[in-house]
């Protein structure tokens, strides 16, 4: 009998809660949208909600959704979403159990590579780091990765967006304040994709939107989600849980009201517009008790992410995840360790768009470059790893183990010159023995990811035409 191509061609797997588990946190996610429900005072929110079957409170702004109105949202929403680069090229295919990388977003420090200084993120940082993402060819998408601290605040955010289009071909995963912000954003990605039907064959942008933790909505996130829902942009609904604060100190309770939270958003958007892109996912992690912090390296945050992700398979809905983040202040032994961790754990219970690979240091605040092609190698190391082991009989090799036989060796085989190439060779992790290592110039660590860095720094992307930056240009001037 023949094998398969998956017996053949076997994917590394975890999983962190079994079947039942799963059907345990379901029936819990219903549970309290049903009985406790959320938040809402939008007032076109509630009357497409209690229209639709969902209970309005007298208070009037809780509203009670019933577990069929949850799953039937689910049933509607695509378990496939792709996504296209600034010009519509298709080229990442969001479902199952895939895994993306990319950065992260918002960073208001910037971590200089050339002098390790700290400073405010500005526009200029916007345009490096993005550059950056681009260079670096396994990070599939792009996010803004930082806020603009030198542009008023009102356009700000518009800024970011057109600084990535601008130095980034990859697909933009995007933040932004209010429905204005959207719209203009979505305008500029229909601009350089071409038109509205190809950016719904392939969308190139993402808006990235957040109930707040517990179980509230403020008005102008529905406005977005809204806005996202009618004209068909990706939409990632995702709560940021925190254990001992906003959310119960058991993990099992703060996924069950993280679940409850994105699904909560699923349902309105659905009932808009029945079959709009939809993300599902949470950011859930702990309150370390010692300091405080909402912290972006724990274990715990790792273990959610990957049970998160396993419900979205068994939901069939696309995944927003999180890994390639670091408390640490600087990108040290322990940034690595925790960056390293989380993303085997992403890529081995798939994760599906996975956000923080890169750039979010210090619980959140602070973009790193150094850091980025850090987590980049170790994304790479990773997706090595995903390839598992290929057994056909090319690979078992029984010919060449006999024709070379006992006591020889491989390495003038023509088996080996075809195949050798496979390993995986790291630009900033060393093997050399200590002899050709001083040889080499005794260059630490440090100083090797500083060069690499720098290196791939001066990367320039495909440039926008200049009659369409022209155009983007009178788009600005009309931004409020």
């Amino acid at each position: 009998m023949g094998m398969t191509t998956d017996e053949l061609y076997f994917k590394p797997r975890l999983q962190v809660i079994n079947n039942t588990q799963i059907a345990q946190l379901h029936e819990a996610t219903l549970g309290v949208l049903a009985r406790t429900g959320v938040k809402i005072t939008h007032p076109g929110a509630l009357e497409i909600l209690s229209g639709a079957g969902a209970r309005v409170m007298r208070d009037g702004d809780r509203v009670k959704i019933p577990g069929w109105l949850v799953e039937d949202a689910i049933r509607k929403a695509p378990s496939r979403i792709v996504l296209g680069s600034r010009t519509g090229k298709r080229t990442v295919f969001l479902e199952r159990d895939k895994s993306f990388f990319g950065p992260s977003l918002d960073c208001i420090d910037y971590m200089d590579p050339k002098t390790h200084q700290r400073s405010r993120f500005t526009s200029e940082h916007v345009k490096t780091t993005a550059a950056l993402c681009d260079a670096l060819p396994h990070f599939q998408w792009c996010m803004t990765i930082g806020m603009a601290d030198d542009v008023p605040a009102d356009i700000a955010d518009r800024v970011i967006a057109r600084n990535v289009f601008e130095n980034c071909e990859k697909p933009l995963v995007f933040c932004c304040k209010d429905t204005n912000s959207v719209k203009d954003i979505y305008e500029m990605a229909l601009l350089l994709c071409g038109d509205k039907e190809k950016f719904n064959e392939a969308p190139t942008v993402v808006h990235y939107s957040e109930p707040i933790s517990p179980l509230v909505y403020f008005d102008l996130a529905i406005d977005k989600i809204m806005y996202c829902a009618e004209n068909r942009i990706p939409l990632i609904n995702f709560p940021a849980p925190q254990c001992c604060g906003s959310s119960p100190a058991t993990f099992a309770g703060a996924l069950a009201q993280a679940s409850a939270e994105s699904l909560s958003g699923l349902v309105l958007h659905q009932l808009i517009s029945p079959g709009a892109p939809f993300i599902y996912g949470a950011f859930a992690t702990i309150m370390d008790m010692r300091t405080s912090v909402f912290s972006y390296g724990a274990v715990e945050m790792s273990l959610m992410t990957a049970a998160m992700a396993q419900m979205a398979q068994h939901y069939q809905l696309p995944f927003f995840g999180t890994a390639g983040a670091t408390d640490a202040k600087f990108c040290d032994a322990q940034a690595g360790a925790e960056a390293a961790l989380q993303i085997l754990s992403a890529a081995t219970v798939g994760s599906g768009l996975v956000h923080d690979c890169s750039s979010w240091m210090d619980h959140g605040s602070v973009a790193s470059p150094e850091f980025m092609v850090l987590v980049h190698d170790i994304v790479d190391s990773v997706n090595h790893y995903m390839g598992g082991i290929p057994v056909t009989k090319e690979t078992l090799a029984l010919d060449v183990i006999h024709k070379v036989g006992p006591g020889g060796h491989y390495l003038e085989d023509a088996h080996t010159m075809e195949h050798f190439k496979e390993i995986k060779y790291s630009e900033i992790f060393d093997r050399a023995v200590f002899a050709q290592w001083e040889a080499a110039g005794a260059k630490s660590f440090e100083q090797r990811l500083q060069a690499l860095t720098l290196e791939k720094m001066a990367h320039h992307p495909e440039p926008i035409p200049e009659d369409t930056i022209k155009i983007l240009d009178e788009m600005q001037k009309g931004w409020k």
